[in-house]
């Protein structure tokens, strides 16, 4: 979530960098606000680095580095010179401690060697008479281990590994083979297999975590040749001019700047000489009041208590020009971020300039402000001078965590969609794709848990749960969001649809309209009409559309009716396909909703689709549908919304209140929320 908050931010300092130029302009000064400065990453670099660096520390760079190093697995690292040495010395071990037995069956020790100096070359040494008359007469009476017996003493095997002396023959099995120098009993070769085995082990167990070094090597050189963005603060200041222009009132100690001659930055402390560090962000703000810098950077832990209005008082009261290029987590902490520049005894009001990239996930930032906002009365459509409104970011309300609800029971197959889901069409195959693409997604960011993947009949289906504490909460759900790719995270409805087209191919009033309130005081009544829409197309509507698109010749081959491929329901669906001003893309008429909103690519066309040359089977297949789709949705008789799912609905109502709305607005409330 870091990272692509990171992102977020980097990639609206370009739109930064020209609202401060423009605004400079016209005669103005900026102040951007924003929550993170990226000083820990810096310092991380500074200390890996060092203070000179060829250009700014980028910080989603710094924390894939960061993850990668310290959480990339390895296997662990075996310690073949221990493992080594500890393997030599148990031998050794076993060769000196090994025991020889006399014929007497008393322990003889073996003989150990004696340095002697030149000085006493020529004495006698009564010790080294005596062991070697010892060595003579057990060589004399050596006998077998095992039988303890004397006899063919000639024919006494001696291990090289623990010295056993044994016959052939009382070996189990008995030895049979040639013999050699370095011939080993069956317990030696026993313990030499294990420890050949055991060097193999090693020498793969070194191989695999050579190999893991490299690989986790090679995806840390790829992370450095990545071009990711620098760290945003540090990338203002540099595109605006540099800390000659810039005023940055925060709470990190040190910053970045770029050399005299331009080939690289130095790290460097904030405050100058004659300037302590607990001074220097009153320092700036005098700069900035000053209207020696026209522009000024806040953050929530060093703008605190800091005016930066057009005061009256202050020389510099230039219009202020305030760009939101991070709001805080709490609408509470953005209003004191507003507040900065707009307070009492200012000259002008300032102009709120808030930044949102065009990502689904980055809206999580302004749902919960968004919030607190409306009811703080902060930012509203009727104070036009305050900004625009954050209220279609709203989505963290009762309807929003309902709306979620729905969804997460939709994707997870337990009940089924009010409406088609985004870029979907009334056909089931599509809406199945969504549910799978749907799953994969929320199970890469951690909201489905369990994920396993489903055998038998419905093999391949993945299948998991959502925990209770999930199912509503909307912060959570857009924070996750920040790690989908952007074509998912932008698969989004609309919560405030605002005004709204009814279409369809025939509109009639059901009814002659109702007066359903009249107000005591003014008189004025509230009017309910209800119209009846028809949006399906007939089969000799369709039939009219393909010919004429042949007769023109203005067609392609691909034109046609085409018949799925899967059954839904029992039956298979019906389509005409028609080529529209894009090559290779078509427009999609079906009998039941008419043309739909969204084309289809040919690729996805014929894997869905198989074209069909019988009139008569479409005739028929085309007219079943029209006609059942007049009464039914696409879930059939037993759809669990009932009457209120219009998923495939041919024939539709629509309830519209007119004349003094007002008044009865609590009790259609009430009703709206019944039916969510």
């Amino acid at each position: 979530q870091r990272f692509f908050r990171h992102m977020c931010m980097s990639a609206k300092v370009p739109a930064v960098v020209k609202l401060a130029k423009e605004a400079l302009a016209e005669n103005k000064c900026v102040v951007i606000g924003l929550q993170s400065t990226g000083e820990a990453r810096t310092e991380e670099a500074v200390t890996k680095y060092g203070v000179e660096m060829e250009d700014f520390v980028s910080g989603p760079r710094e924390l894939l580095l960061k993850l990668v190093e310290e959480n990339y697995p390895l296997p662990p690292k075996p310690d073949t010179f221990q493992q080594g040495e500890e393997k030599v010395t148990e031998i050794q071990r076993k060769r000196h401690s090994a025991q020889d037995v006399s014929f007497k069956g008393r322990v003889r020790k073996v003989a150990k060697m004696e340095d002697v100096s030149d000085d006493d070359s020529g004495d006698y040494s009564p010790s080294e008479s005596s062991d070697h008359e010892s060595s003579e007469s057990d060589e004399e009476f050596h006998m077998c281990q095992i039988c303890n017996s004397e006899e063919e003493k000639s024919l006494l095997l001696n291990c090289s590994g623990c010295s056993l002396r044994v016959h052939p023959s009382c070996l189990t099995p008995p030895w049979t083979g040639m013999l050699t120098d370095d011939w080993s009993c069956y317990s030696c070769k026993k313990i030499e297999g294990q420890e050949m085995e055991h060097d193999a082990n090693v020498a793969d167990f070194s191989k695999r975590y050579d190999s893991a070094v490299e690989r986790k090597l090679k995806i840390l050189d790829v992370i450095r040749s990545l071009d990711l963005p620098n760290n945003p603060l540090d990338d203002i200041i540099d595109q605006l001019g540099g800390p000659d222009k810039v005023a940055e009132i925060t709470g990190r100690r040190g910053m970045l700047i770029r050399t005299s001659d331009g080939k690289g930055v130095i790290y460097q402390a904030r405050n100058a000489k004659e300037v302590s560090m607990e001074m220097i962000n009153m320092h700036e703000k005098q700069q900035f009041m000053d209207d020696k810098k026209l522009i000024a950077i806040i953050s929530e832990a060093g703008s605190a208590g800091v005016s930066l209005h057009a005061d009256r008082r202050a020389k510099n009261q230039r219009r202020r020009v305030h760009v939101t290029l991070e709001l805080p987590w709490s609408a509470d902490r953005a209003i004191q971020q507003f507040g900065r520049t707009h307070r009492s005894n200012q000259t002008s009001a300032p102009q709120y300039r808030l930044l949102f990239t065009n990502l689904g996930g980055e809206k999580r930032f302004a749902s919960i402000v968004a919030k607190r906002l409306e009811s703080l009365g902060a930012l509203t459509q009727g104070d036009r001078r305050a900004g625009p409104s954050l209220s279609a970011f709203n989505y963290d309300s009762t309807y929003g965590k309902k709306a979620l609800t729905m969804v997460y029971r939709g994707i997870m197959e337990q009940d089924s969609f009010p409406v088609v889901p985004p870029r979907c069409s009334d056909n089931q195959a599509s809406i199945e794709e969504f549910i799978t693409e749907a799953k994969v997604a929320l199970v890469s960011v951690g909201i489905i848990r369990d994920a396993t993947v489903c055998n038998g009949k419905v093999a391949g289906k993945l299948s998991g749960r959502i925990v209770d504490a999930d199912m509503h909460d909307v912060a959570r759900f857009l924070n996750r969001l920040l790690g989908l790719a952007p074509d998912i995270q932008n698969r989004e409805g609309q919560l405030d649809s605002g005004i709204v087209d009814i279409k369809g191919k025939n509109i009639e009033l059901k009814e002659p309209p109702k007066t359903v309130h009249v107000d005591s005081l003014s008189g004025a009544s509230t009017i309910l009409f209800t119209f009846t829409i028809d949006r399906g197309v007939t089969w000799e509507s369709a039939k009219a559309m393909l010919d004429g698109r042949e007769n023109d010749g203005a067609g392609s081959s691909n034109d046609g009716f085409y018949e799925s491929k899967r059954e839904w329901m029992g039956r298979r669906h019906f389509t005409l396909a028609l080529e529209g001003s894009t090559e290779g893309i078509y427009k999609i008429i079906r009998p039941a909703i008419g043309e739909a909103l969204r084309e289809m690519p040919l690729s996805e066309l014929k894997g869905k689709y198989r074209k069909v040359s019988s009139i008569d089977k479409v005739s028929k297949g085309w007219q079943d549908e029209y006609d059942v789709s007049s009464k039914q949705c696409m879930h059939g008789s037993k759809c669990k919304v009932g009457s209120y799912c219009t998923v495939g609905r041919r024939l539709q109502e629509f309830n519209i209140l007119g004349g003094l709305i007002l008044p009865v607005w609590g009790t259609i409330e009430k009703a709206l929320a019944k039916q969510v």
